[in-house]
């Protein structure tokens, strides 16, 4: 048979076991990938359900007909554990079983028609694209991406690196510069993918709309025109009007605070722009973009490998593949219409990278990517109900727009607030049913608008408009304190936290390391003094064996270094991926770009790296041997890298010399994980541990740095074990990271505050116990047996089972070394015990932790996209303290949600108590009269609390906010105090209205207006109009309704504090019998809706016409002696509720002032 003869094999493709799989379940359908690792994509998940199967032909070879020939298959049948990919070959060429993962070395058989990690995206498909190395004639490689108007309209997969780069008219190595890039982007236009919904003023409008509490107001003004009663349902109408727009201006406003939020939390990147690295926001990319990638980071726009190690990527989004795809920037594609998981050279918009590191030309931006080609498919075509009958597609829109309308979507509290007014609503049907029922159901006009009268006043008609705009605004006031909030459910919880689990390094430490002591093992050590600078390797002096020596000499030459040392340094020079410029413009030579030894004063200096790589490289660039220096010095290159990763903690590199049969590997790593691969005796690792918990005890990151010469073999390349085995011991290095200076001083409001503190680290467990110590976490106040479990290593807290963990009487405050899954299982055992726990993280590892923690922390600068995606919160700056700030935020945000439902619920209880006792004040002809006219209710509800309630979410946080216990996230807001004080000042409230009410109708105080007026008397139809037998009732209803008014303008300042007397409310700041006026104005916002609710209520009483006529009272005169004593014994009474409360410590925190003094 010929070679070029064709014949069939199959190849089963099975996870290879060199690697790690993904702990995630294969997705059973295109739409369960989507929402597994992007959510924000519903357009792709459209796409994957709806349009792929019906535009796209997958191809297969036709049994019995050439591999031409194509036939349908659907692409939901790609997602399983196992796929059988058919393929076509030479029968020349053995049949292989694929490696989901590649080799060290990447793929450079240009021969094979499968490289290793060449993945299928179909399940069954002719493979007829061919690859070809990059030494191929450039004849082969004509053609220009169709991102690039080429002509040819040649595909990015098809050129070679050197060829787009060209085509792109941009530079690999330098990246394109600045000004380029401005105008490109001014060109093309951002990199941002259309179809993502903007703000709509409609459907803010329609939001406010759409809730049960303004249709309840909609139904009364129904009703009011109904039954002719054109004035109420008139202004009932321009109540809801107004209600509607104060609520869309707010909505808007929040919708907007929203928007700018997500633009501070905008994905960003590392691009190399005029031959420097730097970050920008994803959108501002650009074709011929330089695009630097690493573990962790999602994919900002469609690029085409051109330099990468190990680099695989998770590409669900775009073909369900349920596996990470391996990439190889050598590889160049024929086929231009080769599946997309079938290019392995290409990295594609919102995919993620799940190992390695890359470097990428940036080829289509924006709509022009494969996302932004499918959003243009659902422009096209954006019924996704088409696979669905319309009665259940109908059904559907009538359960959601249902839900919506109660208001059952949204965060936990909005829905609990949301089934409260639906308990509220359920009540003011029944106690309408009271009314008609006390009419003996002749229920006429007047009995029907009293009923709807008493049901209006228990419904909180403005308690989801507050409620959201105090969210928007805390919101807000968190992305000022530095973080910036992804889950509103969060900023709900993160004030009721128990525990907080933070990492060390950057969160509670500054993140910047500085080498600050080595040990060689020959003894010598060197110490660095006076370092100012992180980054400045000419900053401080390098003291060698308690021997100060001059920094510059140190520079010029490396012939005063001890024995030894040199290796030791080139060690942590070429073993290390960090790079550390001078800012300054960068020559042509390579070496002189990365000299340190000019002694010019630099100030700009700047690292890209993880800290512990940049302290290593500083160090080796002190003496001049930074990793190009080293390289070119020493003539290697670099052979093969096992990178650094958490499970392992360590690093190994080979590097290889021309002509040399030997190669040089370098490692360095955590000394418990890198001793066992020592060729070293006992007594030798004996010395090093010893030697590396001395250093650990001084707060130092200790790393082992090793060496070894052997014989060039594949084996060092594919096998990590095989170039990790036989190293021979260098030294030690120990490197520190200091404390923020506002850690201490966070951690101890955090246990004032009842926040236990957990330190969750890598590091070495006498590092981590050092800088715990000196940060607070472990004080002086613990006990021995606290002590005893206090400080942990992973390994033995990873041993004990979970009941065995459960029995510890406290759970550590202290673990070190530790991995992901100890992360997991220190917030399961949380859970257990009934804690509210935090999580930070910023690697892809600790995403399980922080979607598993209550809420979940990410690092905003050098957290990972991963981490963020997963996280509910981001700190844009890393520091602990801002958690400390996100937490008395979240404190405060609770706190001001139970005050203003507190006031608006004792407005609501008071007017119910009064109207149903109203029942009994009948007419001449038997008819109960209202005690407060509909209208009246109503002003009261929406326009007077409704302010009070928005001053009440906007109050600024207790000074003793962060003294109290964390309150019960289980109980919510309604907590049993809240309940008790809801009762005893709506009973205050409403019995004082009732006695005022009484007071002008029974007591003879009318003589002073008509001597010949019976006082005792209710008058004739009171309810519906004014006639000379209702003067006194009117006057009893201005009187009652400037008493609620009142008594709810004075309960906006009572409930700012739930304990403390309104008199002596600050005492921390406010001291003296005057303080009270410093209390109320205090909240600017609050006095002015009090004062403008205590001008308004003359107006209401007094203007002619519409008194009567719509308010159904009239003026009154002396009787505001008895709104003035009505408003003089409220004060009293609330007054002495408080100081009960704080006698018999019936408060939320009876200790609080106990524990104020003792901080």
């Amino acid at each position: 048979m010929s070679t070029t003869e064709q014949v069939s094999m199959v190849v089963v493709i099975r996870p290879s076991p060199c690697y790690p799989t993904p702990s995630r379940a294969v997705p059973s359908s295109p739409s369960a990938a989507l929402a597994q690792f992007h959510p924000s994509f519903p357009f792709i998940l459209y796409y994957l359900e709806y349009v792929r199967p019906r535009r796209r032909l997958i191809e297969r070879p036709h049994p019995g007909s050439p591999s031409q020939h194509r036939c349908p298959l659907h692409p939901t049948d790609l997602y399983g554990m196992g796929r059988v990919v058919e393929l076509t070959r030479p029968q020349d060429q053995i049949t292989v079983e694929e490696s989901t993962e590649p080799p060290i070395c990447g793929y450079t058989d240009a021969a094979s028609n499968t490289p290793p990690g060449h993945k299928t995206q179909d399940i069954t498909t002719t493979t007829t694209a061919s690859v070809v190395d990059r030494s191929k004639s450039p004849a082969d490689e004509k053609g220009a991406s169709s991102y690039v108007e080429g002509e040819d309209g040649a595909e990015p997969h098809t050129l070679s690196a050197g060829t787009l780069e060209k085509l792109l008219e941009t530079d690999i190595r330098n990246g394109l510069a600045g000004s380029e890039a401005a105008h490109r982007l001014e060109q093309d236009g951002p990199n941002r993918v259309e179809g993502a919904q903007g703000l709509s003023v409609w459907k803010i409008l329609l939001r406010q709309v759409s809730n049960s509490l303004t249709i309840v107001l909609i139904l009364v003004m129904a009703l009011s025109f109904a039954i002719n009663d054109f004035i109420e349902g008139g202004v009932i109408a321009a109540v809801i009007a107004l209600n509607i727009v104060v609520g869309l201006v707010q909505d808007y406003r929040a919708e907007q605070t929203i928007q700018s939020l997500y633009a501070l939390s905008a994905p960003t990147c590392k691009v190399v722009r005029s031959e420097q690295s730097i970050t920008v926001k994803a959108e501002s990319l650009v074709k011929g973009d330089i695009v630097l990638l690493n573990v962790g980071d999602i994919v900002p726009a469609d690029l085409r490998l051109v330099d990468g190690l190990n680099l695989s990527t998770d590409e669900a989004l775009l073909t369900g593949e349920s596996l990470p795809i391996s990439k190889h920037p050598e590889v160049v594609l024929h086929d231009a219409d080769i599946p997309l998981g079938d290019r392995i050279n290409m990295l594609y918009s919102a995919s993620v990278v799940t190992r390695g590191r890359g470097k990428g030309i940036v080829v289509a931006t924006g709509m022009a990517t494969e996302v932004g080609k499918i959003a243009q498919l659902l422009r096209a075509n954006p019924d996704p109900g088409h696979n669905t009958s319309r009665l259940h597609a109908y059904w559907g829109r009538v359960k959601a727009s249902t839900r919506s309308i109660l208001g059952l979507d949204g965060t936990p509290l909005q829905v609990q607030l949301s089934k409260f007014a639906l308990l509220l609503f359920a009540l003011a049907i029944l106690l309408a049913i009271i009314v008609f029922s006390a009419s003996l159901w002749n229920v006429d006009d007047e009995v029907l608008i009293y009923g709807i009268c008493v049901g209006v006043a228990v419904i909180p008609e403005s308690l989801i408009a507050v409620l959201t705009i105090s969210m928007a605004v805390g919101t807000k006031a968190m992305a000022k304190g530095n973080v910036i909030v992804r889950k509103l459910s969060a900023l709900e919880a993160v004030g009721g936290v128990t525990n907080i689990c933070s990492d060390k390094t950057g969160t509670l430490t500054q993140g910047k390391m500085i080498a600050r002591r080595v040990w060689l093992r020959d003894g010598s050590t060197a110490t660095v003094e006076g370092s100012t600078h992180p980054f400045d390797p000419s900053s401080g002096a390098v003291i060698w064996n308690c021997q100060t020596s001059d920094s510059k000499s140190e520079l010029e030459s490396t012939s005063q270094l001890p024995l030894g040392a040199r290796k030791f340094i080139e060690c942590l020079s070429l073993c290390n991926n960090a790079t550390v410029t001078d800012g300054k413009s960068a020559p042509t030579d390579d070496t002189a770009e990365t000299s340190t030894t000019s002694t010019a004063a630099i100030s700009n200096w700047t690292a890209v790296g993880e800290p512990t790589e940049i302290a290593l490289q500083v160090f080796a660039m002190r003496f001049g041997l930074s990793k190009s220096v080293v390289a070119q010095t020493k003539e290697v290159n670099l052979y093969a890298e096992h990178p650094f990763d958490s499970s392992c903690k360590r690093m190994t590199v080979v590097y290889s010399s021309p002509g040399s049969d030997s190669v040089e590997v370098y490692t360095k790593g955590a000394l418990e994980v890198v001793l066992p691969l020592l060729n070293a005796t006992d007594d030798v690792k004996a010395e090093f541990t010893a030697k590396a918990e001395s250093l650990a005890a001084e707060g130092l990151r200790v790393l082992c740095i090793a060496h070894k010469t052997a014989t060039n073999s594949a084996d060092l390349r594919e096998k990590r074990e095989a170039a990790e085995s036989g190293l021979t011991p260098l030294g030690l290095a120990g490197l520190y990271d200091p404390p923020r200076v506002e850690t201490a001083d966070a951690v101890r409001r955090c246990k004032i505050a009842g926040i236990s503190v957990h330190m969750l680290t890598g590091d070495h467990i006498k590092t981590a116990t050092a800088i715990a110590r000196e940060v607070g976490i472990l004080g002086d106040d613990l006990t021995a047996a606290d002590a005893a479990n206090a400080v942990m290593p992973a390994a033995a807290f990873d041993a004990l089972s979970d009941p065995q963990i459960d029995q510890l009487e406290k759970l550590p405050l202290v673990l070190a070394r530790c991995s992901p899954s100890t992360k997991v299982r220190m917030v399961e055992a949380m859970h257990r015990r009934g804690a509210f726990c935090v999580m930070t993280g910023d690697g892809v590892n600790d995403s399980p932790a922080l979607k598993k923690a209550d809420v979940g922390i990410a690092m905003g600068l050098n957290g990972s996209d991963v981490a963020k995606e997963a996280a509910d919160m981001v700190l844009t700056d890393d520091n602990f303290a801002s958690i400390v700030t996100a937490v008395e935020e979240g404190r405060r945000l609770f706190d001001n949600i139970q005050k203003f439902l507190l006031h608006l619920l004792i407005s609501n209880i008071a007017q119910v108590l009064l109207l149903l006792i109203g029942l009994a004040f009948k007419d001449m002809e038997g008819k109960s009269i209202f005690p407060l006219s509909p209208i009246e209710i109503l002003w009261a509800n929406l326009i007077t609390s409704s302010f009070l309630a928005l001053g009440l979410g906007l109050e600024e946080a207790q000074p003793d906010i962060m003294l109290r216990p964390p309150h019960d996230l289980r109980i919510g807001v309604f907590t049993k105090e809240i309940i008790l004080d809801k009762m005893a000042y709506g009973f205050f409230m409403g019995s004082l209205c009732i006695a005022s009410f009484t007071s002008v109708i029974y007591t003879p105080m009318y003589n002073l207006y008509s001597p010949t007026l019976e006082y005792n008397t209710l008058g004739h139809d009171c309810n519906a109009e004014y006639s000379s037998s209702c003067d006194n009732v009117f006057r009893a209803r201005a009187t009652t309704y400037a008493t609620l008014s009142f008594l709810l303008l004075f309960t906006a300042w009572e409930v700012k504090h739930f304990t403390r007397s309104l008199f002596n409310m600050y005492p921390e700041t406010f001291h003296g019998p005057f303080s009270v006026f410093k209390t109320v104005w205090k909240n600017r916002f609050l006095f002015g809706a009090v004062v403008a609710g205590f001008l308004i209520t003359f107006p209401v009483v007094y203007l002619p016409v519409i008194n009567r006529i719509v308010f159904k009272h009239q003026s009154i005169g002396v009787e505001w002696a008895i709104v003035f004593i009505c408003v003089v014994v409220y004060i009293a009474l609330v007054e002495i509720w408080k100081a009960g409360k704080r006698r018999f410590g019936r408060g939320i925190t009876a200790s609080r002032q106990t524990t104020a003094r003792e901080a």
